[in-house]
């Protein structure tokens, strides 16, 4: 596919994303939106892409969602509301779904990690894009804002989920209803990053972190970990997470890659991992009931 909004590129088992509007800011539109999930489709396809980072191109992460031409720019990745006869909105209906939804949602059923390099401000889109990767570091110069209650409008990006998790309800409930901009201070202080760098360092930071996972553990191993702690934040008792946790280990421990993995301790070499996410999964991956929009 070519892309238009971002660029898509491949080295050493490592993907860079790219939001690439710069001079919009790489303000959010309905083509990124698609442009994204195709890449994050790509991302999982490709047994050769251990780990994926996500930046953007010049001064700016993500401005938000490209509003220049009005209110309907909150309205990306969705067609008209639909009414129903009686002239009622049919909210149930898909074609009003929030596109930064559709985007976030994507990247939680990714089976490979996803770092978050943000390279300058992240405001609304920009922000709750970042809160399902897996790992976020952030130049010391950025800053990030949830400013829809400023916007009139609300939360996007399933970010009424993913936020509280992260950082909080007090913290999360502090950042919305003020809407204002913080610096990346305040962004690592509230655990909505975990590292800051000087913005010439980033990049390189993000790729020797997505190294460290590449060629060190075993893309099966990173997929089902990734889901079973994502998943994890929705359980209501810990005998769900042992249920799935004992699956893991008994199934692991016979494949080649359990095998491998003991091999390689003991005879203290590195180790050669030889199942592959697109072909490897265990039989009771997923283990979750079907869910809508996915």
């Amino acid at each position: 596919m070519a892309y238009n909004t971002i660029r898509y590129d491949v080295a050493s088992g490592v993907a860079t994303i790219t939001l690439s509007r710069p001079a919009k800011l790489n303000a959010y539109n309905a083509e990124m939106m698609r442009e994204l999930i195709h890449a994050f489709d790509a991302v999982d396809g490709d047994d050769d892409v251990r780990v994926a980072i996500v930046t953007g191109d010049g001064k700016a992460f993500c401005a938000g969602a490209d509003i220049s031409e009005g209110v309907d720019g909150f309205k990306v990745g969705s067609s008209n509301e639909l009414p129903l006869p009686d002239g009622r909105i049919d909210y149930g209906s898909d074609t009003i779904r929030d596109g930064g939804g559709r985007m976030t949602l994507r990247i939680f059923e990714m089976k490979k990690p996803i770092i978050g390099a943000v390279n300058g401000p992240a405001i609304g889109i920009g922000a709750t894009m970042l809160l399902p990767m897996d790992i976020r570091l952030a130049s010391d110069t950025a800053r990030f804002g949830f400013v829809f209650a400023r916007r009139g409008i609300v939360p996007e990006g399933a970010s009424s989920y993913f936020l509280p998790r992260i950082v909080g309800i007090g913290r999360a409930l502090e950042w919305c209803c003020t809407g204002r901009i913080f610096d990346a201070q305040e962004a690592l202080n509230g655990g909505l990053i975990s590292r800051l760098y000087p913005g010439e360092q980033l990049l390189a930071a993000a790729h020797s972190l997505a190294r460290e996972i590449a060629d060190n553990t075993a893309p099966v191993s990173v997929a089902l970990t990734r889901q079973m702690l994502w998943r994890g934040l929705g359980m209501t008792h810990p005998m769900e997470a042992h249920r799935i946790e004992s699956r893991g280990v008994f199934s692991r421990s016979g494949s080649a890659d359990g095998v491998e993995g003991v091999a390689s301790f003991l005879e203290k070499r590195a180790a050669h991992f030889p199942d592959l996410v697109t072909r490897d999964m265990p039989d009771y991956f997923p283990w979750w009931e079907d869910e809508p929009y996915r």
